[in-house]
C-alpha cells in the first residue's frame, strides 16, 4: 500500500521488517536506518538508538539486520517485533541517514514495511528529498492497545548527529588536539617570601543528573546516564578497500567477525514475471574461518570442522563462538581476534564456506561487519555471486611493522573437481598448509 506524507494505518501486532530502499550508482551516497523507541518524544537512555553501531535493542525489540545489494538495488533493513516492545515504549521512530551526500542525490529513496513471516508487504512510502543529510520516514506508534505505521517524511540538514540528538542521544564527540604546551601563557610567578592566599573551599558538587537534566534515582538504575554513542563507520568498497586499523585506534581488545546473511529464492506467481521473495533455509549452514600465520611461522585454521574452534588467550588468538544457521546480525556466524596480543599475528584470511544446503553463493546475499572494541566498526558487503562458488575470502588482515590493516577481499572462488573449499582458499593465497577430511 503506498502512502501519502502524514497518513497512517494500522499494523499488526507482530514482526516487521522495515526496508529502507534506494538505487545504487556512481556519485550516489550511502544510507543507514535506525531506529529510535521513543517515551515522551525521548529516548530513555542512549541504548534506546539502534543503527548500524548498536545493531540490537537489549529488549530483543527491534534489531538492525544490515544491507543487501541486489543488481544495484540497495536495502538496508530493521527488524521490528511490536509484541515485544516494552510497554512504556510509545513510539519507534523509523529514520535514515546519508552518508557521503545528501538524500536529493539518492535515488528510488522508498520505506517499506512487511510482515516478516510472509514477507507481504504493509505499506510503502516514497519521500520526496532535496538537501536532507537525515530524514525521519516513518513510525510506529501507539493507539487504543493497537499499534498503527505512520508515514512522517521530515527531514535534518545536520545528519544523523542532529537527529540522534533531537530525541536525546548523548553523541560522543570526536577528541579534538590540545594546542601545544609551549603555546599556552605561562602563570606569574609569586614574588619570594610572598604570603600564599588561602584555598578557596571547593565548590559544592553538582547533583548528577540524566541525560535531559533530571536528578538520577538510585532506584530507577535506567536513568543513569550511558556510555556516549559514536557515530562513526568505515564502510570498505570496490574503490576503497582497505583500512588501517592502527590509524582507527583499534589494535587492542576483542575484534568481533560477524557474518549474516539472508537467502533468497526464484518464484512465479500466476505464471507472471518471475522477483525474489526473502525466505528461510533451515537446511543451509554456512561456515566462518579463518587461516591465520603467526610471527613465529606457526600457520593453522579456525573452523566449526573438526571441532578447530581455536583459542582467544593463547595461539592462536582466535576462536570462533559457535555454529549457526540462522544468518541473523548479532548471532549469524562470529569469530573474535584477540588485538592484546597483535604482535603474534602475522596475518589472517577470512573466509566463508557452505557446508550443506546451497551449491552456490548465488542468492545468498551477506554482510561482513568487524567490530574492534576500540575505533569505527568496519562493514562491507559482499558482492552478488555468478560462479558456482562453495567457498568465499571475505578480508584480509595483515599485521606490517605494527600497523593492523583490514582489505576486503569479496573474492569467491570455484573448487576444482575434488578439490575441497579450504585447499582451494589456500592455494589462492598461497598458505601452504596439508589438508585432510574432516567433519563437524
Amino acid at each position: 500500500m503506498s502512502m501519502a506524507k502524514g497518513s497512517n494505518l494500522q499494523v499488526p501486532t507482530t514482526a516487521l521488517r522495515v526496508e529502507l530502499g534506494w538505487r545504487s550508482g556512481p556519485g550516489v551516497p550511502d544510507a543507514d536506518a535506525s531506529a529510535l523507541l521513543l517515551l515522551s518524544g525521548k529516548v530513555r537512555t542512549d541504548g534506546d538508538f539502534v543503527f548500524y553501531n548498536q545493531p540490537a535493542h537489549s529488549s530483543g525489540a527491534v534489531r538492525h539486520e544490515g544491507k543487501r545489494d541486489l543488481g544495484g538495488q540497495v536495502t538496508d533493513t530493521l527488524l521490528v517485533d511490536l509484541a515485544r516492545v516494552e510497554p512504556a515504549v510509545e513510539t519507534v521512530v523509523l529514520a535514515a541517514s546519508a552518508d557521503g551526500g545528501t538524500f536529493g542525490q539518492v535515488p528510488g529513496l522508498c520505506i517499506r514495511v512487511l510482515d516478516a513471516g510472509q514477507g507481504t508487504e504493509l505499506a510503502r512510502f516514497d519521500p520526496t528529498a532535496t538537501v536532507e543529510t537525515a530524514f525521519v520516514l516513518g513510525e510506529f506508534y501507539r493507539r487504543q492497545g493497537a499499534w498503527k505505521f505512520r508515514a512522517v517524511g521530515q527531514g535534518y540538514s545536520s545528519g544523523l548527529e542532529g537527529l540522534a540528538t533531537d530525541y536525546g542521544i548523548t553523541v560522543d564527540e570526536p577528541q579534538h588536539a590540545q594546542p601545544p604546551a609551549a603555546a599556552m601563557p605561562a602563570p606569574p610567578v609569586p614574588p619570594v617570601n610572598a604570603p600564599v592566599p588561602p584555598m578557596p573551599p571547593p565548590p559544592a558538587a553538582p547533583a548528577p543528573t540524566g541525560a535531559y537534566g533530571a536528578p538520577l534515582s538510585p532506584q530507577n538504575p535506567s536513568s543513569v546516564p550511558s556510555t556516549p554513542v559514536r557515530l562513526t563507520k568505515v564502510t570498505l568498497t570496490k574503490q576503497a578497500p582497505s583500512v588501517s586499523l592502527t590509524k582507527q585506534g583499534g589494535t587492542s581488545g576483542a575484534l568481533r567477525v560477524n557474518l549474516n546473511w539472508q537467502t533468497r529464492e526464484q518464484f512465479s506467481r500466476w505464471g507472471g514475471r518471475r522477483g525474489r521473495a526473502a525466505t528461510s533455509n533451515p537446511d543451509l549452514d554456512l561456515d566462518l574461518c579463518a587461516l591465520y600465520e603467526l610471527s613465529d611461522g606457526s600457520k593453522g585454521v579456525v573452523q566449526a570442522l573438526g571441532n578447530a574452534f581455536g583459542a582467544l588467550h593463547r595461539p592462536p588468538y582466535i576462536h570462533l563462538d559457535g555454529d549457526d544457521r540462522t544468518g541473523a546480525v548479532e548471532t549469524g556466524e562470529n569469530l573474535t581476534v584477540n588485538l592484546d596480543h597483535k604482535q603474534s599475528l602475522r596475518r589472517i584470511l577470512i573466509f566463508v564456506t557452505i557446508y550443506e544446503g546451497a551449491c552456490s553463493f548465488a542468492d545468498l546475499h551477506a554482510t561482513v561487519t568487524l567490530r574492534p572494541e576500540h575505533g569505527a566498526p568496519i562493514e562491507f558487503s559482499l558482492d552478488e555471486c555468478t560462479v558456482p562458488s562453495t567457498v568465499c575470502a571475505l578480508a584480509l588482515i595483515t599485521n606490517t611493522g605494527g600497523d593492523l590493516v583490514v582489505q576486503r577481499e569479496a573474492r569467491y572462488l570455484v573448487p576444482e573437481r575434488g578439490v575441497s573449499p579450504q585447499r582451494t582458499i589456500d592455494r589462492a593465497y598461497g598458505w601452504g598448509m596439508n589438508w585432510t577430511p574432516g567433519r563437524k
